[in-house]
Formats: C-alpha cells, structure tokens, sequence
C-alpha cells in the first residue's frame, strides 16, 4: 500500500469529504483536499496537518481538475450539483464526471472511487436524480482508470441532508400527515460506515472496477425510522396519517417549510423515497471489514454529536463560495451598478479580542442582540417566499469559519478580531453584504462598525430598499447599543452614522492583540 502518493478527494467541504479527509490522514495517508474555495478549505480542523494539501479547483474546469489529480495515486469523487445548480445539477454532474474520466486517465491514477445512490437503474419509477447519479458512476467506469461504486441509501449522521428533514419532521411535528412513501423499505447507513467502505476500498484491490451496494444491518421502512427517531430522542411516538394525494412536490414543499433543507434539495430526495432502497448484494462485506452500526445507535451517535456541537461537517458546507464581485475592495463605486449603504459606528470599551466573542455568537439560538422579533419574521417570511429562512442556524454556537451558514447569511470572509462579512442568502430583489468591523483605539477602546451594502435588481430592487431603509436604521443603533451593553461599555455611548468610502471600509489598520 502506497502511502506516499497522496489520494486527491473532491468535494472536501461538502458533507461526506470534509469528514473523510481527517480519516484518511488518521490511517497514514496523505491527502489532497480539492474545492473551489481556499479560504473555506483553510478552516477545516485538520487544513494544517501536514500530510494534506489543499488545491483550489472546479470539477466543471478540466484543466483544473487535471492538474489537481497529477501526481496522486487515486481519486475519491464526492461532488454533486445539487445544491450548486439545482435544476441544472444532471448537466453540471454528466460534464464534471467526464472531466474527472480525462484527468485519471492523463494522471495515470490506480482507482477512482465514487459514492453514488442505491437503488435499482431499472426501476419503472426511477427518479431523475438517481438515474443522474447512476450515469455519472457509468461514465467513471467508461475510463481506462478502474472506478469503484458504492451505492448508498439514506447516510445516518449529524449534518446529513437526509437525517436532518427527519430530524426537523419528528422535532417539529407530532401528528404528521405523510405520503404513502412512508411504506416504503429502505436500508440506511451510519456515515461512520460509509467511510469505512470509502477508505477499504482504497486498501483492497478487488474492488477495483466493481459496483457494489453498502448499507447498515437494518431493513425499515420511513415509518419505522419515524418512530425510531422520537423513540431516541426522548419524544412522544409520533401519529402518522398516510394519504395517497401528497405528491413529491407537495412534501417537498412542506419539508421546505418545516426544515432547514430548501425544496430545491428536497424535491430530488422526496421523489426517490417512491423507490425501495435495500441491497441487493452484499459482496462488499467479504472484501471491506466494516463493523456495521444498527439505525438505533446511528441515531443515537447524530443525537450526541448535535447536542454537543460537535458537528465536524453538514449539507449546509457545500455549494460555491462566491462572493459578489461588486463587493471586492477597490472596485469603483459604479462597478457593478450602483450600490446602495447604511452604516453606523459606536465606540467601545475594551480591546477587539474582547468585543469579537460577541459578534462570533451571532445569530442562531442567540439572535441578534435586538430586535429579534423581526429578524424571526424576516426568516419566515424568506421561508414562504422559497427561501432558507432562519432555521438553519449555526454549526457551533460560538465558533464560526469561512464557509459557514448562519441562518439565512453565509460567512464570505473574515479575519479574527477584526472582521466578520456575511452575505445574505435570502429572498431579495439584489445582493447584500453584512460587514461588521473591529478598529482598535487609544486607552483600549474599540471602535465597532456594522454596514450594510445592497446592490438592487432593478426598480423593485430600489423600492425593496427605501422601504425597509427605516427599518434597517432602528436595527442597526439597536444592535450597537446592545452589544455596547454587553460588553459593559459606558450607558451614554450612542451609535453614530458615517459615509463607508472603499478605502475606509477595505483598509483596516492591524489589531495590536498585545494591548
């Protein structure tokens, strides 16, 4: 076994290879962790060991996705379009998958290995998605590279997109009026099992080139794992009602509702709860050792790990970090179209390090300080309208890096003491940006900026920000006033409104951390 020649993994921020890069390097190996984003890459926990390196790459770009993969032994494929693309993700994963076939075989790799969906190719009711994920496992065994398929029904697991609509279900909803899918058989797995199998097939060389289905001990049916869930997490046993007028769309809608998970994502797994989803073989449990965790434990472990914040990494993790261009430091002001601000600044007692905490726990079980009332109803309004709303929340309660979702905002960038941007992923007729600055004053007082950028879609988008201007103006002082209270700064400072120029905004001066 090769361990010098490192194994690339694509999609190492998203759910499944943000989890599997630190394993890899537990078992010896070297990594190479690609994704679209370095400053996200960075922020992993294990970003620094030194058996990893961390490429910047898009599976769409060819050239980019060849030179990530040269030099490597083999190649862990664990993208997907869904939550990027949407509508288009079939397209996005049949071009990337082809890309990824042309760079194994230009790099000369030993194996790809690919975590596709189970369930039958043949199936009369095949659903789009999984005859998507399907195809791009054919198009990888089309390469002269060997490519292993391990075909996976629901993955049980703390930040899994498909534990956590039943997580939310259960939680949420004591009596539930459910489609007749809920009959429907399905075989799930612990991600800790998953992994295993990922990584035993890099370390045995008979799973080269074969398709192979992977799934826990149990057979149940949603309805089983229903009960199963509020029977672990100390709730009462929930009432099911199936009907046979709920179509996918309508629970994908409802789940859109009741969940973190939007329709777009739900809408592609609701329609493939139609299909059964047990093994039909189980030849990879002779070739890969794997201790397999029952659905009562797996749960159990989820449940653990949630209430403890230990979530190493979620559904919400992947997707493009894509800042608006407009928003770059030194732009024109008209770059873009013009962009349209409220700021407000309020002085503070105290170094930086000592006000950050407080503006590193936004957000979340938290709020925001003040006027939480109408954040919470911007967040279900943002829900109804086919938005992300506030129940995402905040992988740790305390603790943020690039990349993160925060409710309806995404961490864009930020630099510890000294900035946090968030850029608003909710329904609105433009882009916004939410930075909020440290600068460090004489005597170890803190000045505490909050701006707001927007940059409008048109009239509506114009209209959309007058009217809410106000609005924004009283949250704003609000929020300044109250963080200025919890940092036990003097009653009588008041917020104070300033014009944001590029430079002042984008050139902040260092934090003396030693002061």
């Amino acid at each position: 076994m090769n361990l010098e020649a490192p194994i690339l993994v694509t999609g190492a921020t998203g759910y499944v290879g943000g989890r599997l890069v630190p394993r890899l390097l537990e078992r010896g190996y070297r990594g190479r962790a690609m994704g679209r984003s370095l400053e996200k890459l960075a922020c992993r926990t294990w970003a620094t060991h030194e058996r990893v390196e961390l490429v910047t790459g898009d599976v769409l770009v060819l050239a980019q996705l060849v030179e990530a993969a040269q030099g490597c032994r083999a190649a862990v494929y664990l993208v997907h379009a869904m939550i990027a693309r949407q509508d288009r993700y079939a397209e996005a994963d049949r071009h990337a998958a082809r890309n990824m076939r042309t760079a194994a075989d230009r790099a000369g790799l030993e194996q790809i290995i690919y975590l596709g969906g189970l369930g039958d190719a043949n199936h009369p009711k095949l659903t789009r998605h999984l005859a998507s994920r399907h195809e791009v496992g054919d198009i990888l065994q089309s390469s002269a590279v060997p490519a292993t398929i391990l075909r996976a029904a629901m993955i049980l697991g703390s930040g899994s997109a498909s534990f956590e609509i039943l997580r939310y279900l259960v939680e949420y909803l004591p009596v539930m009026i459910t489609p007749r899918w809920v009959h429907t058989p399905t075989q799930p797995i612990a991600i800790e099992n998953v992994l295993a199998y990922l990584i035993g097939c890099l370390e045995n060389e008979a799973t080269r080139g074969g398709t192979f289905d992977i799934g826990g001990p149990d057979v149940l049916t949603y309805k089983d794992l229903i009960h199963l869930y509020a029977q672990e997490a100390g709730l009462s046993d929930r009432i099911i009602v199936p009907v046979p007028l709920l179509t996918p769309k309508l629970s994908a809608r409802w789940i859109h509702l009741v969940t973190p998970v939007p329709a777009a994502i739900a809408l592609p797994l609701t329609e493939g709860l139609r299909l059964p989803t047990t093994c039909k073989d189980f030849r990879i449990r002779q070739m890969v050792a794997v201790n397999l965790i029952d659905c009562k434990k797996a749960i159990h472990i989820a449940l653990d790990r949630i209430l403890s914040h230990q979530v190493e990494s979620c559904w919400k993790d992947a997707g493009a970090l894509r800042p608006p261009e407009w928003a770059a430091c030194g732009d024109a002001e008209y770059a873009g179209g013009t962009i349209l601000k409220c700021a407000y600044r309020i002085r503070l007692d105290g170094p930086p390090e000592n006000i950050w905490p407080h503006l590193a726990g936004i957000g979340g079980e938290r709020g925001y300080y003040f006027g939480n009332a109408l954040w919470r109803l911007r967040g279900t309004l943002d829900r109804w309208m086919g938005g992300v709303g506030l129940r995402r929340g905040r992988r740790h309660p305390m603790v943020l890096q690039v990349g993160d979702a925060l409710d309806f905002w995404r961490v864009v960038s930020m630099v510890p003491f000294r900035r946090l941007s968030l850029m608003a992923e909710m329904k609105m007729p433009g882009e916004a940006l939410l930075d909020l600055q440290l600068l460090p004053l004489e005597n170890r007082r803190t000045e505490l900026r909050m701006i707001s950028r927007f940059l409008p879609r048109g009239l509506g988008g114009r209209i959309y920000w007058y009217v809410l201007y106000p609005f924004h103006v009283w949250l704003f002082r609000g929020m300044l006033r109250a963080i200025a209270a919890q940092t036990g700064s003097r009653n009588n400072v008041m917020p104070s409104r300033f014009d944001p120029h590029d430079g002042q905004a984008c050139a902040l001066p260092p934090i003396d951390t030693d002061s």
